[in-house]
């Protein structure tokens, strides 16, 4: 454990932002979860609908710096080809 006062204040705040992480990529998770189920539904709406709501997600997580922007290229592409395949 830190002795140092601001060592310490590090330690509460590192704990704070890695929660905040974990929260935005479980929701990140969930939401493409619920993309790849609209595509095993066919559910063509509903997919197009979800991918929107996905990439911004992704973006926004991006630009917090929980995301490398290749990262976020490779998700968003990968993504974005799943549902075009539905075409």
């Amino acid at each position: 454990m830190a002795n140092i006062k601001s060592a310490k204040k590090r330690i509460k705040v590192i704990e704070t932002k890695t929660l905040r992480n974990k929260m935005i990529k479980s929701k990140i998770k969930t939401l493409i979860k619920k993309l790849e189920a609209a595509v095993a539904a066919n559910d063509k709406a509903l997919a197009d609908d979800t991918l929107k709501v996905v990439t911004s997600e992704i973006r926004k997580a991006s630009s917090k710096g929980i995301f490398h922007k290749n990262t976020v290229s490779r998700k968003i592409s990968r993504l974005t080809i799943l549902v075009n395949k539905m075409a």
